[in-house]
């Protein structure tokens, strides 16, 4: 078994132990609720018993049952009026009772009592009037509620009037003395109706409806062991479990806290670091590939922190299935997975319900990634986005069916919160432009814009050197199909064989391809000299590469889709002239061995596309014979001994690149001639 080797330099070790410290200061302070309990089934620990008081909370039928009731009852708002008594009271002198003085006395006592309840002209903006209907009274600056049966309508008041009369005069008709002397015109209203603060107070009871419904006591049993969880008890645990996590605080050793939070949080860098080692160790090379991945991860588990802290429900909006697309567009799939599922794990550590969160991020993330090569171009992306809602809702759909949640069915606002996160893994991908600024990466994306023939560069390439084009085009087209049989970076190999011959632009006819028939370029060269022009190409190549800013990784391709490797035509016409053949290295390219399988599929398909333009004979046993010979000829110069690529798919790409030759120098068929057709006119 091969032994695993740890990069030895200091520098991929310090972000390590930077995002450590990070990670230890996130980790939660608090004790959680570490039971799991499901409607149902019985409770497997011991007796559980309230350490402390805890409200009870409503469930979420009953928390919007109540919500929808007070929506549905508004209780009017009256200001009260001190100056209608005032008024009332100057009515009433006015009235000349002559000989029926006495009635006065009466009057005035029930006025007193009247004003003294409450006064208003009716009560018709009470929607429903019952024995419980109530209204607010302002009084001064306070307000009150105050129960409809106490309160005076102009009718009830007169009623009360025409009682008080005959309680004192029975004698007298108390109807008639009430319409002669017109009674009814010293019923003032002192309760004046307040639409607009009748509006604003039923608009803050509906927002203000209480979640809780009672209060259990310190030392009450919660659930025995054993005991079977009902509704009633589901929703006991539920809410203790809440206030639990809110307000229990750490109250053992500080060193004790610190040490545990230390431990999680190198076992996760740890975990992190060996995923990558790996997946690709490669990765650590790649320093700036290396900071945006530990990037991606500390934003992964800055997000959960701060969601636990401040709002767990939040969980269901935050878009990490958008960290996945991040670490899509820069790195391999395998790399991806690995990374992803670790980068989900504080999830775990920081929120409430962190397994059904972990799992529905998990399964919208992967699924997430595999639709995302189909549907990544403009309006497509909220079909991704589309799918990856769906999954999350299946997800959690399967959680709540299988904790029996579907009774209660109310958790609308976790469905809303998936909808905005899926829609914000679409609104947040564009991100991934400033990342690639911030460390110089090169996404997929910009590797396609970078393949566009219109590119300034290639318009150079092919006016200046069109035969050297046209080749670039062959071999793009070649190495495409031998980069999808093993599963290589298509966007990177097809950029990388349009650019890699890009030095030609320099001196153009030094090459076959663009050669003029009428002008032999090498025909006064020697041929060390001619190799030398030939081999600088790779050279005048990384210059128009720094001039028109192509990324690094394309400047790969430059560097080793000749490796070092000899010019074999010119080496081999020195050594027959008599040349020292000790002088290899004058006929060798500078440049360096593929070490990527995506620039070994360039080395060969370059160079089996250049030697099969001189073949005479396109047979299958013909093409065969001239893959095997290049491909076996880069391997004698050792030029794969640096690559990441296995003999498996060497032998792969060998028979697809053979097929496709085959398929595109296939023979056709020969077109007879028309005979002459004899003059039928006469």
């Amino acid at each position: 078994m091969e032994k695993m080797k740890f990069p030895r330099r200091f520098r991929v070790y310090v972000p390590l132990i930077c995002l450590f410290v990070l990670l230890t200061f996130l980790m939660p302070r608090n004790p959680k609720f570490n039971f799991d309990y499901k409607k149902g089934s019985p409770w497997m620990y011991e007796t559980l018993v309230a350490q402390f008081d805890f409200p009870i909370l409503k469930t979420e039928s009953e928390f919007y049952s109540e919500k929808e009731a007070v929506a549905s009852s508004v209780i009017p708002y009256y200001r009260l009026d001190s100056k209608a008594e005032s008024v009332s009271e100057e009515v009433l002198a006015g009235i000349d009772f002559d000989s029926l003085a006495f009635v006065r006395a009466s009057v005035s006592s029930a006025l007193g009592t009247i004003y003294s309840k409450g006064l208003v002209s009716d009560l018709s903006n009470i929607s429903t009037l019952s024995d419980n209907s109530i209204i607010y009274v302002q009084k001064s600056l306070r307000a009150e509620k105050v129960p409809c049966t106490e309160i005076f309508t102009t009718e009830t008041a007169g009623q009360k009037i025409r009682e008080s009369i005959l309680s004192e005069y029975p004698a007298v008709n108390a109807d008639s003395l009430y319409e002669v002397f017109d009674l009814n015109a010293v019923l003032v209203p002192n309760l004046i109706y307040d639409k607009q603060t009748t509006e604003l107070v039923h608009e803050q009871n509906t927002d203000y409806v209480s979640p809780t419904k009672g209060v259990v006591r310190a030392g009450s049993v919660i659930v025995s062991q054993g005991e079977i969880i009902t509704a009633e008890i589901e929703q006991l645990l539920n809410s203790y479990k809440a206030e639990y996590d809110i307000s229990i605080g750490y109250n053992g050793p500080l060193a004790l806290l610190w040490t545990g939070n230390a431990i999680l949080a190198f076992a996760l860098v740890i975990v992190l670091f060996l995923s990558i080692l790996y997946c690709n160790e490669k990765i650590f090379d790649q320093y700036n590939k290396y900071l945006y991945l530990l990037m991606i991860f500390s934003i992964s588990a800055i997000g959960a922190s701060l969601i636990a802290m401040h709002n767990p429900q939040m969980f269901y909006m935050i878009p990490f299935t958008l960290a996945a697309l991040f670490l899509l567009a820069f790195f391999k799939k395998r790399v991806v997975y690995t990374v992803y599922i670790i980068s989900l794990l504080p999830i775990l550590l920081f929120a409430p319900n962190g397994v059904e969160l972990y799992v529905i991020y998990l399964v919208a993330g992967i699924i997430g990634m595999l639709v995302f090569g189909f549907f990544n171009k403009g309006w497509l992306q909220f079909v991704t986005a589309l799918i990856v809602y769906i999954v999350m809702v299946l997800v959690w759909l399967a959680f709540k069916m299988a904790s029996g949640g579907l009774e209660d069915f109310n958790d609308y606002y976790q469905i809303l919160y998936m909808a905005l996160g899926a829609l914000m893994t679409v609104a947040g991908y564009p991100l991934i432009y400033l990342f690639e600024k911030i460390f110089r990466l090169v996404s997929n994306s910009k590797l396609v814009e970078l393949s566009d023939t219109s590119n300034p560069l290639l318009r150079l390439l092919a006016d200046k050197a069109p035969g050297t084009f046209q080749h670039s085009l062959q071999v793009m087209n070649l190495a495409d199909a031998a980069a999808r049989a093993i599963d290589a970076n298509v966007p990177l190999v097809r950029a990388g064989a349009l650019y890699h011959d890009i030095g030609k632009i320099a001196n153009p006819q030094c090459f076959t391809e663009n050669e003029n028939p009428l002008v032999k370029y090498h025909a006064n060269l020697s041929v060390k000299e001619s190799a030398q022009d030939i081999i600088r190409h790779v050279s005048d190549g990384i210059v128009l590469a720094d001039k028109y800013s192509l990324p690094d990784e394309l400047k790969e391709f430059i560097l080793t889709h000749h490796g070092t490797s000899c010019t074999g035509y010119f080496y081999t016409k020195y050594v027959n002239e008599g040349g020292n053949p000790d002088d290899i290295a004058d006929f060798c390219y500078n440049g360096k061995r593929p070490y990527t399988k995506e620039q070994v599929i360039m080395m060969i398909c370059d160079s089996v596309e250049a030697a099969s333009r001189s073949l005479k004979d396109y047979s299958a046993e013909s093409i065969s014979a001239l893959v095997d010979r290049i491909i076996k000829i880069k391997d004698d110069e050792h030029q794969f001994s640096e690559a990441d690529i296995t003999v498996r798919e060497v032998n792969i790409m060998r028979a697809e690149i053979k097929s496709y030759l085959q398929q595109m120098y296939h023979s056709r068929i020969d077109y007879p001639k028309r005979m002459a057709v004899p003059n039928q006119r006469g």
